[in-house]
């Protein structure tokens, strides 16, 4: 890994950090404690701009940064927040990998949401009685009005407001490569 790729991964996991800490807000009334944050859309750009490989790195450094800064969860919260992250990122830009147009874009992360629902369901009923000390039925219970809802809004969101920016934040990457290579 090269200097120029560790300082975009640093760029793209401090925008997140930092979004995320200061933009997130409910968007289930059913489930207010679940809060979502835009700061996975430069996750999600510096995935499709640098692959499947650095979508796993980025997830981990920002998982652990945010719950150090934060504190929200601790290391349950930061291990729920590294598989939700890890598994859309690298779902969705493996697909963008394999087909990179408007359309694999779209298809990567369309499966991205459905992948980190999915991963959610069984993380929530394994994790969330360990670190918010409930019991396992009344994470059962939120499964459908608030746990897969949210889940799917989350990424629904965030692909809506990557696939508005991703070509202007590509196209400077971009640009900034070529200069550099001039």
């Amino acid at each position: 890994m090269n200097a120029r790729k560790i300082c975009y991964y640093s760029i793209f996991i401090a925008l997140a950090v930092v979004t995320g800490y200061l933009i997130h807000f409910p968007i289930l009334p059913a489930a207010p404690f679940l809060l979502y944050d835009p700061g996975h859309v430069f996750l999600l750009i510096a995935s499709f701009k640098f692959g499947p490989k650095a979508s796993i790195i980025m997830s981990l450094v920002y998982a652990l940064v945010f719950a150090m800064i934060t504190g929200q969860g601790g290391p349950w919260g930061a291990l729920m927040n590294f598989l939700a992250t890890s598994v859309f990122l690298l779902v969705s830009s493996s697909i963008y990998l394999r087909r990179h147009d408007r359309n694999g874009a779209i298809m990567g992360l369309i499966l991205g949401t459905l992948a980190m629902t999915a991963i959610m369901i069984p993380a929530n009923l394994l994790i969330t009685p360990l670190y918010m000390g409930v019991n396992r039925t009344i994470v059962m219970q939120l499964l459908l009005p608030a746990i897969i809802p949210f889940n799917i809004l989350r990424g629904v969101i965030s692909s809506v407001l990557t696939l508005v920016i991703y070509k202007r934040i590509s196209l400077f990457l971009n640009e900034q490569d070529t200069l550099t290579i001039s």
